[in-house]
């Protein structure tokens, strides 16, 4: 079974996912970690995040694996140093990629395919897995999200002012909403969830309750 988790960075989409997977028993695919994890490629290598032809040839020296919490790339752990100021700056352009998107969008179905996953991301639901037996769309106040995004740059001692975030924030957003290949949209299908008001426990379980309701529609 599929559930795909989709919205803007600060809504909540890692920790629910977590969560949500723990108490079904499911495993979790961060899609984001990946987009993160080919622009820390590309710095390595300094490849211009335009240069389309150079990232479809460094797409062919990654292999990307995901257990349990971890992001392996090419057998190095690179969890923490995917999470820098520098690699969020790079992961935009990397994101709206054409060629790194059908790269990943075909990796994440081949890691979820034949297994019980809550996948998160901003286009599971209305691009990579249009069929998936429940979706979700989670959205929250931008400056609560700004909040929660500095909340964790300062436990990775990271500090930034909240007013950078935002702005970056809102450039990121309408990026996302504005990309001709895969835009931040919520499918059709798809739960709305506002987390702006609701503890981890409130949001996961209205969330359970809903898979719960798909499981018994398959």
């Amino acid at each position: 079974m599929i559930v795909t988790i989709d919205g803007p960075a600060g809504a909540g989409k890692s920790s629910a996912a977590k969560a949500l997977a723990q108490r079904l028993g499911f495993e979790v695919l961060d899609t984001g970690a990946m987009y993160r994890a080919v622009a820390l490629a590309a710095l390595r290598a300094n490849i211009d995040l335009d240069d389309q032809e150079g990232l479809a040839h460094l797409l062919t020296t990654i292999r990307l694996e995901l257990p349990s919490g971890l992001v392996l790339m090419n057998g190095e752990d690179v969890t923490q140093e995917i999470r820098t100021a520098a690699v969020t700056a790079a992961t935009g352009p990397i994101a709206d990629s054409p060629v790194v998107r059908r790269q990943l969008v075909e990796w994440q179905r081949q890691i979820a395919s034949g297994r019980d996953m809550i996948c998160e991301g901003r286009d599971q639901g209305s691009i990579v897995f249009p069929k998936a037996a429940c979706k979700f769309f989670l959205k929250a106040d931008p400056l609560e999200r700004a909040r929660r995004r500095q909340q964790e740059m300062a436990a990775r001692e990271e500090p930034v002012d909240l007013e950078t975030l935002l702005q970056a924030q809102e450039e990121r957003d309408r990026r996302d909403a504005a990309r001709d290949l895969a835009p931040m949209v919520a499918a059709p299908d798809a739960q709305l969830l506002d987390s702006t008001h609701l503890n981890l426990k409130q949001m996961v379980d209205l969330m359970e309750k809903e898979v719960h309701r798909c499981q018994s529609l398959q």
